[in-house]
């Protein structure tokens, strides 16, 4: 997954992602509105810091920070440092304002926002046998796969307490690769929040095989590995957000989980479908069939 993505000639190395899917940041400027509005409740809970900084991982196409600094107020926007991760290249035409970069910061004051970033850090895949979990090995070719080895200890006891598998052929994505990731963003900051924005699941209501799939053109695929497609799987925020706490030290951290609707809602949104519109050659409907690209989940 890690080469198919990431590596030589990988999926998010070689494709915008607008190609193929579209998450919130796209779908509507409420999403940089509502992240411009944490920004400046941050900014106040600091005390309006001479600079504050503003960080967007796995930023794509660098879509969300633009729209922020076009709607920041200019007593914010003077202050912010901005910094867009990610491992592709620098889009054209991106305002020099923003710093395009393969890491965060190693120091933070202020608003880390990782939307539908997590989803996308590789990791392993395991079946439940008689013997215990295996391994799922795939060839990137043709897509076959079979079992492998047992996970390493590490990874069996993750699978343990957070993706336990009662029964033989239930699948599981060993998320512990999602929970260093995320710990290693949150303990970059020194004062202030990250918020983490996936589709998830929770430890009591796990899916029974798993959430694997491709997604290329606008259209779910087989996830093969063969750097054609994004290859994604649901997220374990609840693991997630145990690690950063023991990373930073439960009294130096605290983490609330929380539906993206509900979040939105608290912050003065409807969090309800936009109302799309759509023209034909002889007149504009609104609030017509929605005939949006396809997308991904959100």
């Amino acid at each position: 997954m890690e080469r198919a993505l990431y590596g030589e000639g990988g999926f998010y190395l070689r494709e915008r992602p607008s190609r193929h899917f579209r998450t919130s940041v796209s779908a509507s400027p409420i999403f940089a509105e509502a992240v411009l509005t944490i920004l400046a409740d941050v900014d106040a809970r600091l005390g309006r810091p001479s600079r504050i900084d503003l960080v967007d991982v796995g930023a794509g196409e660098g879509t969300l920070v633009r729209h922020v600094l076009d709607l920041a107020p200019p007593s914010l926007a003077a202050r912010l440092a901005i910094t867009a991760v990610d491992l592709a290249d620098r889009p054209p035409g991106l305002p020099e304002a923003i710093t395009w970069a393969a890491a965060p910061p190693g120091s933070i004051t202020g608003l880390v926002i990782a939307n539908e970033w997590l989803d996308n850090v590789p990791l392993d895949f395991a079946e439940q046998t008689a013997d215990g979990p295996r391994l799922v090995l795939v060839d990137p070719a043709t897509g076959e796969e079979r079992l492998g080895p047992p996970p390493e200890p590490a990874d069996a006891e993750w699978l343990e307490r957070w993706w336990p598998l009662p029964a033989v052929g239930l699948r599981a994505e060993i998320g512990r690769s999602r929970d260093e990731a995320w710990a290693g963003v949150v303990t970059r900051i020194v004062r202030g929040r990250a918020i983490a924005i996936d589709y998830a699941h929770p430890v009591d209501n796990r899916p029974l095989c798993g959430t694997l799939t491709g997604y290329r053109d606008g259209s779910v695929v087989p996830p093969i590995p063969d750097g054609t497609c994004d290859i994604t799987a649901h997220v374990a925020l609840d693991a997630c957000a145990a690690a950063a706490e023991r990373a930073r030290g439960f009294s130096t951290a605290s983490t609330t989980l929380t539906t993206q609707r509900e979040a939105l809602r608290a912050l003065g949104m409807t969090g309800a479908r936009p109302c799309w519109r759509w023209r034909t050659p002889t007149r504009a409907r609104t609030c017509g069939p929605w005939r949006a690209p396809p997308r991904r989940p959100s």
